[in-house]
């Protein structure tokens, strides 16, 4: 962030909101209350690189801010176990040291990846029922039940004495939910009659058209297709988090006599989390690669992980040209669901992926054709609803692309707050009867890059991603303590237009020419020696390639 105001002064006095992740974008939800010099955190998620990041994992919000205020964290308090709310914990809370706030299925998730890292045991998780209340002084959490797409979304209700937020997570209102009850509407009405400060709400859908349709309709629509195609290999992809999903697949898959696969680790991970928490209850136990290979053909429906275009997800492994030993293999009139939306940014990766399918005559369905997927997130008049319900003096969207935020925040003026902001990252707001944005704080983005966590800027991503756009050159030279050249120079070079010989031999007499030129007193500066070399090869490479490759310089004295 550009002009950060490192030396503002917090009020301890009022009650402050920051995003330091999620406030523009989906993503890296991160999000903080201040009040009376102590810190509330709301989710802690991770974000996904894009092909501009090589070798990169995941992305994580910066807490730097919180580097001297660890003492006065008083918790972080998980709205619900999406990846985008949830994954960073692991990473993130050597820096954070604070007790941690799930209820029970966002634990089980949260206990596989604490393990992962070596942290299950040391981190102080608390488990906590949805309609429940936290005293976590000088804030009071209440869990407030909502609907979404996995099990236990939650709504915070924030209270403070300088009055109450509401922080929505993500939500939708689904007159026939498959997974849970129906959101607390009750709640939320006596919320508004309480009186809300502000509403920091969800936007990712704010321009979806409403709809009744919900996931007992997938399911409906899902036993249908089954039914037309009752000699033939079906494999649902979904988003492995979509615990409602897998339950209507499964709904789908008993009314056509079908056991249901799960192809992916991540899908067995979910079930274990679901199966501890109470979920599938009335689901036999599924089928195991293995076990599904046993089966007649026409008897199993497979849900697979990779609707995204995942280059090694079990979708990709069904793409394969040819059979693997011990593996689920399709081909021609088999069949794929896709029961899931585009994330945008992968549209490339599920267009290629859906033309390996074609090409072996697998038949695809999307929701293109069908009501195979719906949203796990709200509608047009849902939104309505929530403002109707919660009437927010001050509205602050968030989770959302900016034209997203802006149409949120100018239908949030409609509906009655009378004060909107669209904040970005490290924006600090002062939250009283008359809100005002009072300066900035730090805020970036660390990648996790294989077992470090560095800043984006860091000088090794960014020569990575140079190596990708312009490629690498590399050129060790050998001279004697007089200057000679000893021997040919060898130069390699990576992810350029490959060399003629003609070209190699030109660029190599011109570096012997440039050490040639090295004045006597010059001999022995070896910073000297280098950047001549470095400027020779980049002006013949921009010359006759156009690029500008990284160059190291391997300079030998014997």
């Amino acid at each position: 962030m550009e002009n950060i105001q490192e030396q503002i002064i917090i009020p301890t006095d009022k009650l402050v909101f920051i995003p330091l992740g999620g406030a523009t974008g989906v993503g890296m939800n991160f999000f903080l209350y201040g009040y009376q010099g102590k810190w509330l955190i709301v989710d802690c998620g991770i974000g996904f690189p894009g092909d501009g990041l090589p070798g990169v994992d995941v992305l994580l919000a910066d807490p730097a801010f919180l580097a001297d205020k660890k003492q006065d964290i008083v918790g972080l308090v998980i709205t619900h176990a999406h990846e985008d709310h949830i994954g960073g914990v692991a990473y993130l809370w050597h820096d954070l040291k604070c007790p941690v706030y799930v209820t029970p299925f966002a634990n089980e998730l949260l206990e596989d990846k604490l393990n992962q890292e070596g942290l299950l045991g040391r981190v102080d998780v608390h488990v906590v029922e949805q309609g429940t209340s936290i005293d976590l002084t000088p804030f009071e959490v209440e869990f407030i039940r909502m609907n979404h797409s996995l099990p236990e979304p939650n709504a915070l209700a924030i209270r403070t004495h300088e009055g109450l937020v509401v922080h929505t997570g993500d939500w939708k209102l689904d007159a026939d939910p498959i997974l849970g009850q129906q959101t607390d509407f009750q709640t939320l009405e006596a919320l508004g009659q309480e009186g809300v400060l502000a509403m920091v709400c969800d936007s990712t859908n704010v321009f979806g058209t409403r709809t009744s349709k919900t996931e007992a309709d997938v399911a409906d629509t899902l036993t249908q297709l089954i039914s037309e195609y009752p000699n033939k290999q079906i494999a649902v992809a979904c988003f492995a988090s979509n615990v409602a999903r897998m339950e209507g697949i499964c709904r789908a898959a008993a009314a056509n006599h079908r056991e249901v696969c799960l192809l992916g680790r991540s899908l067995w991970r979910v079930e274990a989390a679901g199966r501890a928490t109470g979920y599938f209850k009335d689901i036999p136990a599924f089928l195991s690669e293995a076990e599904a290979l046993e089966r007649p053909i026409g008897s199993v429906l497979y849900i697979c992980t990779g609707s995204q275009g995942e280059p090694f997800s079990a979708l990709s492994n069904l793409a394969s040209t040819m059979p693997q030993k011990n593996s689920v293999y399709f081909g021609a009139d088999d069949v794929i669901i896709f029961s899931s939306r585009v994330i945008p940014g992968n549209e490339k990766a599920i267009a290629l992926l859906q033309r390996r399918l074609k090409a072996k005559g697998i038949k695809i369905i999307t929701d293109r054709e069908a009501l195979v997927h719906v949203s796990g997130h709200y509608a047009g008049d849902d939104l309505k609803k929530m403002y109707t319900l919660l009437k927010p003096k001050i509205a602050l969207p968030v989770h959302g692309e900016a034209m997203e935020l802006m149409g949120h925040v100018e239908l949030a003026r409609q509906w009655g707050a009378k004060a909107a902001f669209a904040l970005e990252d490290g924006e600090v707001i002062e939250l009283d009867d008359t809100p005002q944005i009072i300066g900035e704080v730090k805020a970036g983005i660390l990648a996790v890059d294989g077992k470090r966590i560095i800043r984006l800027d860091d000088e090794a991503l960014r020569k990575r991603r140079k190596m990708m756009d312009d490629g690498s050159a590399v050129l060790t030279i050998v001279l004697d303590k007089k200057g000679v050249l000893m021997g040919e120079p060898q130069l390699s070079t990576f992810g350029l237009v490959e060399q003629t010989e003609s070209d190699k031999e030109a660029l190599i007499l011109q570096i012997k020419e440039k050490i040639a030129e090295i004045k006597p007193d010059q001999i022995n500066n070896n910073d000297l020696i280098e950047n001549h070399m470095r400027q020779t090869i980049r002006q013949f490479l921009k010359e006759h390639y156009g690029k500008k490759p990284v160059l190291e310089i391997h300079l030998v004295r014997i």
